[in-house]
């Protein structure tokens, strides 16, 4: 955890993984064109951010920060919504495509196994995720926001949701976005979201159900 930021601002885990996990799961959930991230892209191309940023080591987190503003400025800003596209949209086949299913299931479909064994387990939690699209619930954005939502109102729930549902297959996707980006901001993007988990994971001990990944 970053430490001079804790030390002036202290934070709970649960207020960590809210504020964490509200602003990275709208990043890979909303395309940046999209008012519901344009505050968030704003202050990312701002200096300063990476200081306040409650996970992480400060100088990890500082590299990061310098690679997601160069994806913000000049040519790399012009093409961020076309690499948006390219990761998390198609038409073409995704390099790191964004939902667990297609990790986590023999076949490597959307809508497997997997997600259906997430949303039986929000059932039980009486959990209902509103969407304006058909989206799997296991897409990353997705699940990113609903650790938020429960380090808000069912903090005792983050620890399953991490050890079962996001972090068997997390890693895989984003050292998968890391490489294939071809592009800066995303790129910083899968490595602060790497930067964060770690944190959430030495914060909370989640037993992680270990599960053979097929893509």
């Amino acid at each position: 955890m970053n430490s001079s930021v804790t030390s002036e601002h202290p934070l709970s885990n649960a207020e960590v993984v809210s504020l964490t996990g509200r602003m990275l799961g709208a990043i890979f959930y909303y395309s940046p064109d999209k008012a519901d991230v344009a505050p968030i892209i704003d202050l990312l191309s701002h200096d300063g951010w990476a200081t306040e940023w409650p996970c992480g080591d400060i100088v990890d987190v500082q590299q990061v920060a310098l690679l997601i503003r160069s994806g913000l400025e000049s040519e790399n800003r012009q093409t961020l919504d076309e690499a948006y596209q390219r990761l998390f949209i198609g038409p073409d086949a995704l390099p790191a495509p964004p939902w667990g299913s297609v990790y986590l299931d023999h076949e490597s479909v959307i809508f497997g196994d997997s997600t259906l064994a997430l949303r039986r387990w929000q059932s039980t939690l009486g959990i209902e995720v509103q969407q304006q699209q058909r989206e799997p619930e296991d897409h990353i954005g997705l699940l990113l926001m609903l650790a938020a939502w429960l380090a808000e109102s069912r903090p005792e729930q983050i620890t399953p949701l991490l050890a079962e549902h996001l972090l068997p297959w997390s890693g895989r996707f984003l050292t998968l976005l890391d490489e294939k980006a071809q592009h800066p901001f995303y790129q910083g993007i899968a490595r602060l979201t790497r930067l964060t988990l770690d944190d959430w994971q030495r914060c909370y001990s989640p037993l992680v159900v270990g599960k053979e990944l097929f893509f």
